[in-house]
């Protein structure tokens, strides 16, 4: 492997850093669009009158930067070309993922609720690979263009981790599906006309195989969100929602029947891969905004660089991000040359380890900046608040962790979930 970046992915990078200077930054800086990114950030993009809800001119602002971002050739990077991509490889995506995080918050990329100029987009992505013909006819467009889109109804609220015993359950009646259960956390689902609902239809609690998706109208008779969910990262877009007889077609199963789970584990890989490459990038922020800062500030008349006790911690931190970039594109190489299931247990070891990193240096970059850190006047609390929920979410650590004993201790294969195609 060579370890140093692609010569076109260096022209590539070039091209989207001119985007970000000569489109989305003049659009941040426009009509006070910056409260979104300052010290009034949480306060501007939460509707704290509609329940805590995202704020609607915050999310067209996002809506307007992708829509730009697609006009000019970059949001669909990773995707097919037949659908306006560009093909975009797992070391190309954690390129970038990583450069654009490094820059900070801003228009460009703001991962609390994954935007980016560079698009990931799941829904897309799965539609592509397992919608049959009428699903692509109908979802393909309004998905790549973001007129529509679907949330995800897998966790529930007694299981969280263990999707295997979910207790949502469709049961078949004629050419319909009637579905009863409770999903959380289900992110945009304040938007989202479609839930993916994740349902038991045969076979017993614990089984990978006989969980079916469904791809079910939120405006259906008996589908109801019962709340949203605050959280320690405002303002929240995670539902708790509720199914009662809900009745949908068959030909609203995504993926196959019984092969639902299956087909949405087939972007985890490529997904935590991703988000690791994202947390690094964060990380990388946090320690050089803190050795800028150092260098600069001059306390007692001289620079607080010259403590060792300065030094050392955020060395430690340089130190990590060095060996973490290594293995991450090391890892994504790997997925590129011999699929993304090849490297599971390299994925869960980079997924971990990025989003631990990046809290404990957004933590370090508060503590370097003094009080100034600790205020809303600089990133660092934003990036911890936003950064540790992935400790928790895209699996919890401790699932990444138990993942990677499963495959040194020979409890588990690397190889695809069955019924799931590589590519």
């Amino acid at each position: 492997m060579d370890f140093d970046i692609p010569e076109d992915m260096k022209a590539y990078l070039k091209e989207i850093d001119e985007f970000i200077e000569q489109v989305i930054t003049p659009l941040q800086e426009q009509d006070d669009n910056n409260r979104f990114f300052d010290y009034r950030r949480e306060d501007a993009r939460t509707d704290w009158e509609r329940g805590g809800l995202p704020n609607e001119e915050w999310e067209q602002l996002l809506h307007k930067a992708k829509r730009l971002a697609d006009e000019a050739g970059f949001y669909r990077y990773p995707m097919p070309k037949e659908y306006g991509g560009q093909d975009g490889t797992n070391l190309g995506m954690a390129i970038i993922r990583e450069h654009l995080a490094a820059k900070g918050l801003g228009l460009h990329n703001d991962l609390q609720n994954e935007h980016s100029i560079v698009g990931n987009n799941v829904g897309l992505l799965l539609m592509i690979q397992y919608g049959t013909e009428e699903q692509k006819k109908d979802w393909i467009d309004d998905l790549a263009e973001g007129r529509r889109g679907f949330a995800f109804g897998i966790t529930e609220p007694q299981h969280g981790s263990d999707a295997t015993h979910m207790e949502t359950s469709a049961v078949r009646d004629g050419d319909e599906w009637v579905i009863n259960g409770e999903k959380t956390w289900n992110t945009g689902i304040h938007k989202a006309k479609y839930d993916l609902i994740m349902a038991r239809t045969s076979g017993n609690a614990g089984d990978g195989d006989g969980i079916t998706a469904f791809l079910t109208p939120t405006d259906a008779q008996g589908f109801k969100i019962e709340e949203m969910l605050w959280t320690f990262n405002m303002p929240t877009d995670h539902g708790h929602i509720s199914l009662k007889d809900v009745r949908v077609g068959h030909d609203s199963i995504f993926g196959g029947e019984g092969k639902g789970l299956q087909v949405v584990q087939h972007f985890f890989n490529e997904n935590r891969i991703r988000q690791a490459a994202s947390s690094l990038g964060a990380a990388q922020f946090c320690v050089n905004e803190s050795v800028r800062y150092a260098t600069e500030r001059k306390p007692f008349g001289k620079a607080l660089s010259t403590n060792q006790a300065i030094q050392f911690p955020l060395v430690e931190l340089q130190t990590q991000c060095e060996m973490l970039r290594a293995l991450i594109h090391k890892t994504a190489w790997m997925m590129d040359k011999y699929g993304a299931f090849s490297q599971s247990d390299k994925v869960s070891m980079c997924n971990y380890w990025s989003n631990r990193l990046c809290c404990d240096a957004a933590d370090r970059a508060m503590q370097v900046h003094g009080g100034l850190g600790y205020s809303r006047h600089k990133p660092f609390e934003h990036i911890y608040r936003h950064h540790r929920r992935y400790r928790i979410t895209e699996g919890a650590e401790e699932i990444q962790m138990r993942r990677v004993a499963g495959y040194m201790f020979g409890y588990m294969k690397q190889r695809a979930p069955k019924g799931v195609k590589e590519v």
